[in-house]
């Protein structure tokens, strides 16, 4: 029975040159394809390579054609609507009925399991609030900081030009500009689509120095300074790592180095561009808190900060210990999650390296505050935020401002097919052939990031009010319950340890990580002393 789908087309072969005696036509369409199926057959059954081929010659290319078409058949027919690979339709939905302007009511009631374990929610008050704006801002800029920036609490995430396609960056700048928010670059550097809009830039440098680096890979002070002094940069962010591969560098190959993106980051055309796993320019904690403030004097003044997945929680602690030891803090630090990440990532990376973001922020937010620097540093977060709940969620652990890159692609066009390393993107966003990211019409997409962002932060408002509060940085764990089992539920107030300001000062922090690994933190090394 396996060998039957061959000997069925050698047998119509002769069928078919029959029948064209006849009916010229289809006999003679019949022989073509009989032949052509057969000479697979006979491929399949010779050939050493495919066990499975060669034991069901032709019939087992019929394996190849649903394992190619299974994500697709899975998403838009088998999936359920909050099954999460890894947005839930629902999620997906959510941002393209919000990009696109179109109501986002529910009727008859949420479709969730509130009884499930870890379901969570923000408690609502018998006195909600009005508020006139939704149009919440934070101000980022420490005591060393002469040029303050008024963010939005909603940002676009790092992502690269080059990783994303020119007219995705102008549509995601585009659409900055007119919301009236920021535009994170992504290590790739500022390219000239970054800039043809002037939407207001975060500028991200990685361990590459793209942009301001010398022809060897090191960081150029000159090269920096030009560009930092443009009006459209108003805020820097120091790469350390990233959700998707934290610890792992990466490397663009020759031949995927335009012009353009040569010209963004300074390197040469069609030669491989390699972003090292680690920085040249500090080795040390303090010598990172001399890197900050080196680029905070040569940007004459404008916020530096760092981003970084949290890993090892001794690393954590030197580097805020070198803080303290020299006065130098960065303006903010973005964490993200190990869940994040717009980029192709090796497997082990993707799935289990670096803490989750929720875990990575209240480390940090923890450690800031029982030091006492909380109050000089910002905390921004990103990674698989969606919607003003995932903020909500956020802003009670801690989180100053929100940055998203996934919810921003799909506001793009973005389908989540997951070939964005291919350079096949259906869509356009992620890929860098003309003939695809002509698909992807600035003119229409940049007003849909607008909206996504506008409209998003109305859902803010929204909440905020019906907590009756006056703005996000009211959010305490307090007004974040969790359910953790079928008849408990507590709040991320109880659920969780938080230190008390200045508790690492005063030696009375009392949660096992600070006291296993903060003596053992030193500021002149990232390895345990």
């Amino acid at each position: 029975m396996r060998f039957l789908p061959l000997v069925l087309c050698l047998c119509l072969i002769p069928a078919g040159l029959a029948l064209s005696a006849v009916q010229p036509l289809w006999g003679g369409a019949i022989a073509a394809m009989a032949l052509l199926a057969s000479g697979i057959g006979l491929h399949d059954l010779l050939q050493p390579r495919r066990a499975v081929l060669k034991n069901y010659p032709i019939s087992a290319r019929l394996r190849f054609v649903f394992e190619h078409f299974r994500p697709e058949i899975r998403q838009y027919f088998l999936e359920s609507d909050h099954e999460e690979t890894p947005f839930s339709r629902e999620q997906r939905a959510l941002v393209y009925r919000r990009a696109k302007g179109i109501e986002g009511l529910r009727p008859f009631g949420t479709l969730r399991n509130v009884n499930e374990i870890g379901h969570e929610w923000i408690n609502h008050s018998m006195r909600p609030t009005h508020l006139d704006s939704g149009d919440f801002r934070i101000t980022i800029g420490g005591p060393d900081c002469t040029r303050p920036y008024a963010s939005s609490v909603l940002n676009i995430s790092g992502m690269s030009y080059g990783a994303l396609s020119p007219n995705a960056i102008e549509a995601l700048n585009k659409g900055a500009r007119l919301g009236g928010f920021a535009h994170t670059t992504g290590e790739g550097g500022v390219s000239r689509f970054h800039r043809l809009h002037g939407g207001d830039l975060i500028w991200q440098i990685g361990s590459g120095y793209f942009g301001c680096r010398t022809p060897e890979g090191r960081f150029c002070p000159d090269a920096f300074a030009a560009t930092a002094a443009e009006d459209q940069v108003r805020m820097i962010e120091i790469k350390l790592s990233q959700g998707a591969k934290p610890g792992h560098g990466g490397i663009l190959p020759g031949a995927k180095v335009t012009e353009a993106i040569a010209e963004a980051r300074g390197v040469t055309v069609g030669q491989d561009c390699v972003s090292p796993a680690a920085h040249s320019e500090f080795s040390t904690p303090l010598e990172l808190c001399a890197f900050i403030g080196r680029l905070r004097a040569l940007s004459d003044g404008k916020p530096i900060g760092i981003k970084l997945c949290v890993g090892h929680p001794w690393e954590v602690f030197a580097l805020i210990k070198a803080m303290r030891q020299t006065g130098i803090t960065p303006d903010f630090i973005t964490i993200d999650g190990a869940e994040g990440g717009t980029g192709a990532a090796p497997v082990e990376f993707a799935d289990h390296r670096g803490a989750p973001l929720r875990e990575g922020l209240m480390l940090v937010h923890n450690v800031l505050t029982g030091i006492g620097l909380r109050d000089r540093v910002k905390l921004i977060v990103s990674g698989k935020i969606i919607s003003a709940f995932d903020m909500c969620r956020l802003f009670a652990l801690g989180a100053d401002g929100c940055n998203i890159a996934r919810g921003f692609m799909f506001a793009i066009g973005c389908i989540q097919a997951q070939v964005c390393h291919s350079g096949k993107c259906p869509t356009g966003v992620a890929s860098q052939d003309p003939g695809r990211y002509r698909a992807l019409v600035v003119a229409d997409k940049f007003q849909r990031v607008a909206n996504y962002h506008r409209n998003t932060l109305t859902a803010l408002k929204e909440a905020v009010e019906s907590a009756g509060l006056a703005a996000p940085a009211d959010l305490s764990p307090h007004h974040l319950m969790i359910r953790v089992s079928s008849r408990e539920v507590r709040s991320a107030a109880s659920q969780y340890d938080w230190l008390e300001p200045r508790a690492l000062v005063d030696g009375t922090a009392t949660h096992p990580a600070f006291a296993k690994y903060w003596d053992k933190a030193d500021p002149a090394r990232f390895d345990m002393a």
